[in-house]
């Protein structure tokens, strides 16, 4: 959770009065007091996304206690850090093809230069961070181009390969994302199986709610890629690590193909509401804090992180 100096905070109300003309609140953050901030999507009974809400449309509660909403925008303008995180590993090599030429477009449409930043991290028996951060659509694509399988010799020098999701995850959360302020968010294109992390999921999921970043997670999985041995838990993986940081799932499908998500996802990104509040409980010790967003007009449903660390 950032933390805001007073001048910084009068810096950012003077840059937000023009906003604040047009009638949107801008979401400022006051000094002295630990503002704990929450991105959530809200749809209705058919999947719709709802943009209309305001402030007293949501109800929010900490550990069962309720709390007062402090700030609220809609978020569909504020700069956005992605992280594009690519499951290279043997089961998925019959699918990159499909995988890389969605991730083109996705970010041809989504990245707004000198606004938005991506980073590009492939990962298999190693995790490798194949672009920084950047907003040069050029040096993106230029990147994703590299983004492959491993070849038959190196898995061999890794003794048959490994997945390392749960490591990949948790080194861009804690390389990559902490640092970065405002919307931030994985996307996962994976199986789900992870095979060799030194990391549990436990682990990579409190790096990224540490960090306070969104996971999506599309599964895109290769029917053939395990014969016989299809019993893994990829999907109930992927569900969690989105579910646990108020990300979405998605899963690949011949009703649903890889460029139809991505859409979807472009949309969610750009249908967000940040929500803000100062807990009314001070902070003894270092602590993680189930956090309950709910929107009171009946029949909608509100994706959000399910809790924070509260830190000394």
């Amino acid at each position: 959770m950032p933390h805001w100096t007073r001048r910084r905070f009068l810096g950012i109300a003077a840059a937000g009065c023009a906003r604040l003309a047009r009638g949107q609140q801008e979401p400022v953050f006051t000094t002295d007091v630990k503002v704990v901030n929450m991105l959530a999507t809200v749809r209705d009974k058919t999947g719709a996304f709802i943009r209309d809400l305001g402030q007293d449309d949501f109800s929010l509660s900490e550990d069962g206690r309720p709390q007062t909403i402090r700030y609220f925008a809609r978020d569909t303008d504020l700069p956005l850090t992605l992280g594009l995180m690519v499951d290279t590993s043997g089961s998925q090599r019959r699918v990159l093809d499909a995988e890389r030429g969605a991730s083109y477009r996705f970010l041809d449409q989504v990245v707004r230069v000198n606004k938005d930043q991506v980073f590009i991290m492939q990962f298999d028996s190693a995790v490798q961070v194949r672009q920084t951060l950047t907003s040069e659509l050029k040096k993106l694509d230029d990147s994703l181009a590299y983004v492959d399988s491993e070849t038959m010799s190196q898995v061999r020098m890794q003794h048959g390969g490994g997945t390392l999701l749960y490591d990949a995850v948790a080194k861009a959360s804690n390389d990559l994302m902490k640092n970065q302020e405002g919307r931030k968010a994985l996307i996962v294109l994976s199986d789900g199986v992870d095979f060799g992390s030194y990391g549990s999921i436990e682990e990579c999921i409190e790096a990224a709610q540490r960090a306070d970043t969104l996971i999506y997670s599309i599964l895109y999985s290769d029917a053939g890629a395990y014969g016989l041995f299809e019993g893994h838990d990829g999907k109930r993986v992927l569900q969690r690590l989105s579910g646990e940081t108020g990300g979405g799932f998605f899963e690949v499908s011949k009703k649903q193909t890889i460029d139809q998500i991505f859409d979807t996802l472009q949309e969610e990104l750009r249908t967000q509401y940040s929500v803000g509040y100062v807990s009314d409980k001070p902070v003894t010790l270092s602590e993680f804090r189930k956090v309950q967003l709910t929107a009171r007009r009946k029949g909608l449903t509100v994706q959000t992180r399910q809790g924070y660390w509260a830190q000394r």
